[in-house]
């Protein structure tokens, strides 16, 4: 159902305009957003200063795979970068087809056809695993949000490229080791005009079959107004509050000052762009998924040749190969392609 009864005071126009727009269909909202993300890098400036590195506000994936690889301590149980392996169209894919962007490349061309056989995607999937054999924690093929959030609140990741919304957990003094020592960057880039880095809010809907609309509407309201915002701040602290989704809330001054992520939150939030996510032109909306029905079922096959070529059981060429394969049959049996 449109979300056309919030109430006079809920102030659709407040909503950060990358998140609203997802979230809307010719200028109609039809689900409001508990929180929104983008992805960012997380690093310990501790570790940085011990390696006499310094990060810059906007990297390359060049700095961070030099940095990543100086500050590995692997002895002592430090890995300098934690990215996510386990396989799922949400959690491996989301960040690798993030960072594919970045490398030029795409899921499909602009008549559909799957592009897992072109030269970026190749680029793409060797850097990651390169990287992450010689950087990364053992086991990163099962490792995903939650088991690279323990890593890194626990030392033991030098840098995580992960949502944005983690940075209140890594930097909670009561759950996080290192909560003093975290710094932020933008998602990395190269140098073609698109960083690694998504755009996703959770939200609340209400389904066109529902008897119960206008209770519906009301907890929506409730549960995604400025009030609700404020009333988390006054329970848990203003670095608590689910983020991503309101202008007043990066304007708040008490915000600014508790949660020293919010301008590089909202920063990564700006720089995706949904419609246009890829180096070269796409039919697809969705920077780190494709915004058709089939992409759940074939971006989690997908994860799990990039996830088996992570963990060594087969080549990467051999899972792009499987991953073209098994795309291009989804695809034509969906009647994208003949």
């Amino acid at each position: 159902m449109p979300l056309d009864n919030l109430g006079s005071d809920y102030d659709v126009a407040d909503l950060l305009p990358a998140i609203r727009e997802g979230l809307s269909v010719d200028g109609k909202l039809y689900a409001a957003p508990f929180y929104g993300e983008s992805s960012m890098v997380m690093y310990r400036t501790d570790l940085f200063e011990k390696a006499g590195l310094e990060m810059p506000d906007a990297p390359s994936w060049e700095f961070i795979a030099d940095a990543a690889r100086k500050i590995t301590d692997k002895q002592n149980e430090v890995y300098g970068i934690c990215l996510r392996g386990k396989p799922g169209w949400g959690e491996n894919m989301a960040f690798l087809t993030a960072t594919a962007n970045s490398f030029g490349a795409r899921w499909f061309d602009e008549n559909w056809e799957p592009q897992f056989d072109q030269a970026a995607w190749k680029n793409t999937l060797e850097f990651y695993i390169d990287l992450m054999k010689d950087a990364g924690p053992p086991g990163a093929s099962s490792n995903g949000f939650n088991e690279n959030l323990a890593l890194f609140q626990t030392g033991k990741c030098g840098m995580w490229i992960d949502a944005t919304v983690a940075a209140s957990f890594v930097t909670n003094p009561k759950e996080s080791k290192v909560a003093d020592d975290v710094g932020f960057a933008l998602a990395p880039d190269n140098g073609l005009g698109k960083r690694g880095n998504w755009l996703w809010a959770w939200s609340l809907a209400v389904p066109a079959g529902s008897e119960k609309v206008e209770a519906a509407q009301k907890f929506i309201a409730w549960a995604t107004s400025k009030d609700y915002i404020e009333l988390v701040a006054e329970k848990e602290g203003w670095a608590n509050v689910p983020p991503g989704t309101r202008t007043s809330l990066y304007e708040n001054a008490a915000y600014q000052e508790a949660a020293p992520f919010a301008e590089m939150t909202l920063e990564s939030i700006k720089a995706a762009d949904p419609k246009h996510p890829t180096v070269d032109p796409v039919p697809y909306v969705g920077v780190q998924f494709v915004a058709i029905p089939e992409f759940q079922g074939i971006g989690t096959a997908v994860g799990q040749q990039f996830s088996a070529a992570l963990a060594g059981q087969i080549s990467p060429e051999q899972a792009l190969q499987n991953a073209q394969m098994l795309t291009e049959r989804e695809m034509k049996r969906s009647g994208y392609i003949k």
